[in-house]
């Protein structure tokens, strides 16, 4: 064998999707493995304190190995998914994990109060929006899982049927495409197709059933093609309009109890003033507004911002403001009693953090879909004076590594 051959025993899984083993002091890192397994690798990649290894044999399988069901899975092919080799129960375990060991290591905390993850109903077609792609022969697919280049898919099985749907029946001229997004109302019905073309002409398009079909120009216009630039979608019987470049999550089952453990740790009464930061179309804010004294949202995306407008139209005790929260929430004159903050994957800006600390409302709320970042936060507010009470995993993201996060510190 090889220097570059080795057998390694796997102890763990890394943040990002590999399992972790040692080979003479160091971890290797090796994708498409299981904690407990003993595998033969290759190394591929040496960075000195570690190192990544390409899988060549499953010599102890784990019981948790399965055979994933997907022909387009594997290292070679689609990069979509990354765990279909382990049953789903134990998915969502080892991302519990993963955000224990995050907080442990990233944010400092000794014991971090983790709890149980609250994982998918069945683990798959539960995507409501994605994001195709063409290759050199125009056919649409997925990033493929070692490289920039596009694999073909014909069938994807964690999108919701409805989208599966929608991409055997569209008849479209894919080589004038440079991206096209697939979205689906899955409460509603409601369909959409958003496109970018290499060329700001439209690309010729057929449809014989009810469809709206959105252009992006490149200097990022919005053009509608065909029906309405939004869609339709239902949470907890409630519809919120979602524009044709608004984000929303990817998981509509799943973000109906990411509401609910939202509302739980927040406890909004009557007499509460609550911030909504990051707010998007207005997702929590809608379901706050019901139960709290006042809620001001805050979003940088002018889409999301007219949406929730929208959204929110006819709740008078809801203020949303357009821009970032680093600039906005020092503006904010009225004490806040509780604030819940959906930033992005990079987490909260040390000025944004500050000035929520600033104004120490008595709950925070935080949610997000980083742990590394969210416990890198968490330890700067436990550092301003909050209690990290618990953090509740939610997995919106079944087969692949991602985890969604909500996070409770009080004052």
């Amino acid at each position: 064998m090889s220097d570059t051959m080795i057998t390694l025993k796997l102890d763990a899984m890394a943040h990002g999707g590999e399992a972790i083993g040692h080979h003479e002091g160091r971890a290797v890192f090796v994708p498409y493995a299981i904690p407990g397994e003993r595998v033969r690798v290759e190394l591929v990649e040496d960075r000195g304190r570690y190192a990544r290894g390409r899988l060549l044999d499953v010599l102890e399988p784990s019981p948790s190995r399965v055979a994933p069901p997907c022909p387009y899975f594997g290292p070679e092919a689609c990069g979509g998914c990354q765990w279909q080799h382990i049953d789903y129960a134990v998915q969502a375990r080892l991302k519990g994990l993963v955000v224990l060991d995050q907080f442990r290591r990233v944010g400092k905390f000794e014991a971090p109060p983790i709890l149980e993850p609250l994982p998918d109903a069945t683990g798959w077609e539960y995507r409501n929006h994605a994001l195709f792609r063409t290759n050199a022969e125009g056919r649409l697919g997925f990033l493929s899982a070692r490289s920039h280049d596009v694999y073909p898919v014909d069938d994807c099985l964690i999108l919701h049927p409805m989208l599966n749907d929608l991409l055997h029946s569209l008849d479209m001229a894919y080589p004038e495409l440079e991206w096209m997004e697939l979205r689906a109302g899955t409460a509603t019905g409601d369909l959409m197709v958003v496109l970018q073309a290499l060329e700001e002409e439209s690309p010729s398009l057929e449809v014989d059933f009810p469809l709206s079909i959105v252009q992006i120009r490149h200097d990022d216009a919005i053009a509608p093609l065909i029906g309405l630039d939004y869609i339709l979608e239902a949470v907890h019987e409630r519809e919120f309009r979602i524009s044709a470049t608004s984000f929303y999550q990817v998981n509509t089952v799943q973000a109906a109890q990411l509401v609910e453990v939202v509302m739980e740790a927040l406890e909004p009464r009557g007499y509460q003033k609550v911030l909504d930061a990051y707010c998007g179309v207005g997702l929590f804010t809608a379901f706050l507004s019901e139960e709290a004294g006042h809620v001001t949202g805050i979003e940088v995306h002018p889409a999301a911002v007219a949406d929730a407008r929208h959204n929110l139209a006819g709740a008078d005790n809801v203020t949303i403001l357009e821009g970032t929260v680093e600039v906005l929430l020092p503006t904010v004159e009225h004490k806040l009693d509780a604030v819940v903050v959906d930033p992005p994957r990079t987490g909260l800006e040390l000025p944004a953090l500050d000035a929520l600390a600033a104004h120490g409302p008595a709950r925070i709320v935080y949610v997000s879909c980083d742990p590394a970042t969210l416990a890198r936060d968490a330890r700067r507010l436990v550092k301003h004076g909050y209690t990290l009470e618990w953090v509740q995993p939610v997995d919106l993201f079944p087969q692949t590594y991602h985890i969604e996060n909500v996070a409770l510190l009080t004052r």
